[in-house]
């Protein structure tokens, strides 16, 4: 049994889409970001007081395990299960490099691009000037991407699990009409039945 836990971002989203696509039982442990993320309890597993985290009672050797970072926690649960990331080199390779594009670009950024323009209490121009123009940038990267194959890493990956909750709202300030391999594959991400269950957890 996988215990998750998590709160409803972007960040914690990502796993629970996976644990549903994987059909992997787990308990959810919801965490209150207004201090939650604190409770030693919570910090015993996640030292950096993030979510999300899982332990995993049955981990390597039949000994629990404690995971922090969502990029890592994908990476444990596809090895896991032999789901969602390739067994070759070149396709597990392509398939983290994609999933660190995320973990290093699309969660970055447009964490900071939510921050100064909804969450800010001084709004300043420059920064979500800043901030929207490298979101345009990455999604950008992604459509051209996505005119070459219908997912990030040729099919679908923990690289798509990662990137879509990041992505599945228009808040961003992001014209995304001019991008349609982007919003074809947003499209095809969100009618999976998986995904809609993970986005709704907690």
């Amino acid at each position: 049994m996988i215990e998750l836990h998590t709160a409803g971002t972007p960040n914690g989203r990502k796993v629970s889409i996976f644990l549903e696509e994987a059909g992997l039982p787990y308990r959810v442990r919801k965490i209150d970001l207004g201090g939650g993320q604190f409770a030693p309890a919570f910090l015993a597993i996640a030292p950096n007081n993030k979510i999300p985290a899982i332990v995993d009672s049955d981990g390597p050797g039949g000994k629990p395990l404690a995971l922090f970072e969502s990029g890592a926690i994908l990476i444990y649960l596809a090895e896991k299960t032999g789901k969602f990331l390739p067994s070759d080199a070149a396709g597990r390779a392509v398939t983290i490099q994609w999933l660190m594009w995320q973990m290093g670009g699309i969660g970055p950024m447009m964490g900071q691009n939510y921050h100064f323009q909804k969450a800010a209490p001084e709004k300043i121009p420059y920064a979500i000037e800043r901030y929207v123009k490298e979101t345009d940038r990455l999604f950008g990267v992604m459509d051209r991407r996505l005119g070459e194959v219908p997912y990030l890493a040729g099919d679908y990956s923990i690289a798509d699990m990662a990137t879509y909750p990041w992505v599945a709202g228009d808040w961003h300030g992001v014209d995304v009409a001019k991008y349609p391999n982007f919003r074809r594959w947003r499209d095809a991400v969100a009618a999976r039945p998986a995904v809609v269950k993970g986005m709704a957890v907690p």
